[in-house]
C-alpha cells in the first residue's frame, strides 16, 4: 500500500465518523469475539477458543459482522449508532474483491426504513468523495426490473410457474440441476446475468429483494419481497441495506430454519443464541446499512485491488 493510498484509507475513516458524529449517533466499539453469532448459511466464519486457566477450552468466534453485538445495544437504549471495525469472513479468495479480514461501517438509524437510509447513504458518499469514485445521484433500480432489463424475464412469474425459473436459467445457457432450489436459481442468474450488466458509470441501488431470499429486513407490503437495498459501483457491491426485521416470531423463524442450513453445510458451525428474538418482543423500527470500507476506498482511489488499499494485504497463498 503506498503512502497517498494510506493518507487516503485514513480520510474516508476520519470523515466518515464525522459525518454520523455531526449528525448525533453513538460510536459503538463492540466485541470481535463472540460466544454466539446470528447464523447466515451464505457465509462461513473463523472459530478460535478461549484457554481457561484451568486447561479447558471455550469455543469463540470472530464476529462476520458487529450485527450481533449491535442489535443489542439497540433493543436496550433505542438510539442511532455507528461503528467501524475490522470483521472476518471463511472461505473466500484474497485479493481483488475480498479479504479474510476486512473493515465494515456499520450505521443503524432509528424511526427510519431502507428508503431513508438510502438517501442517507447518498448523503455520506457525496461527504466523503473528493471529485472521484462512487457518488451521488445513485440509479433506483428493484430487482425485478433488473431482472427484466438484463436477464430478459420476468422474475416473479417465471418462479410462479412450476420449473419456469429452471427454463429461464437453461435459456441462458447455464446448466443448474433438476430440483434446485429456487434460492440458489435465483442467485444464478443474478450472479452470471444480472450483476455483470449494471450500469458502471454511476452508483445503482437494488431495491425490492425477493421474499424468497431469507434475511432479516421487514417484509414489503406485496408480500412478494423485502425491503432491502444493495449498493452497486464499478459493477461491485459495496452496502447491503433492510428495514430491520422487528417482528420476534420471524426472526425466530429466520433462526431455527439459517441454524438447519448451517448445520447441513457450513465448513464452520457456532454456537446459536437461541434466545436471540426474544430482543425482538419490542424492537425499534430502524434500518440498517453494513458498507465494505476497503471496497468504498478502493474506489474512491481508483484503484483495482482492495489489496491496493489494506495497509497489510494477507497473503493470497492457498
Amino acid at each position: 500500500m503506498d503512502l497517498d493510498a494510506l493518507r487516503e484509507r485514513a480520510r474516508v475513516i476520519r470523515r466518515a465518523r464525522s459525518f454520523f458524529d455531526e449528525r448525533g449517533y453513538l460510536e459503538l466499539d463492540t466485541p470481535l469475539l463472540s460466544p454466539d453469532l446470528i447464523p447466515e448459511s451464505c457465509l462461513e466464519v473463523f472459530e478460535t477458543a478461549r484457554i481457561l486457566p484451568s486447561g479447558a477450552s471455550e469455543p469463540y468466534w470472530l464476529v462476520p459482522s458487529p450485527e450481533v453485538w449491535m442489535k443489542k445495544t439497540i433493543a436496550r437504549h433505542r438510539v442511532s449508532v455507528y461503528q467501524v471495525c475490522k470483521c472476518f469472513r471463511n472461505g473466500e479468495s484474497s485479493g481483488f474483491l475480498h479479504s479474510p479480514e476486512f473493515t465494515m461501517l456499520e450505521y443503524y438509524t432509528m424511526g427510519a426504513d431502507y428508503m431513508d437510509s438510502l438517501a442517507l447513504t447518498e448523503e455520506l458518499l457525496g461527504f466523503l468523495s473528493d471529485g472521484g469514485g462512487p457518488r451521488p445521484p445513485f440509479e433506483r433500480l428493484t430487482v425485478a426490473e433488473a431482472f427484466a432489463r438484463h436477464a430478459g424475464f420476468d422474475l416473479f412469474d417465471a418462479v410462479s410457474r412450476e420449473g419456469g425459473l429452471l427454463a429461464e436459467a437453461r435459456r441462458l445457457g447455464l446448466d443448474p440441476a433438476p430440483g434446485t432450489e429456487t434460492a440458489v436459481l435465483y442467485d444464478l442468474v443474478f450472479i452470471h446475468a444480472v450483476e455483470p450488466n449494471l450500469r458502471r458509470d454511476r452508483p445503482v441501488a437494488l431495491l425490492d429483494y425477493p421474499a424468497f431470499v431469507p434475511c432479516l429486513a421487514s417484509p414489503s407490503a406485496d408480500g412478494k419481497t423485502l425491503e432491502r437495498w444493495e449498493l452497486y459501483h464499478d459493477g461491485i457491491e459495496l452496502a447491503n441495506c433492510f428495514s430491520e426485521e422487528t417482528d420476534a416470531g420471524r426472526v425466530r423463524d429466520f433462526f431455527e430454519s439459517e441454524a438447519k442450513r448451517k448445520e447441513e453445510s457450513a465448513l464452520v458451525r457456532h454456537r446459536i443464541d437461541r434466545d436471540y428474538w426474544r430482543r425482538f418482543l419490542d424492537f425499534p423500527r430502524c434500518s440498517g446499512v453494513a458498507m465494505g470500507l476497503d471496497r468504498l476506498i478502493m474506489a474512491l482511489c481508483g484503484r483495482s485491488t482492495i489489496d491496493a488499499v489494506l495497509p497489510f494485504p494477507m497473503d493470497p497463498r492457498p
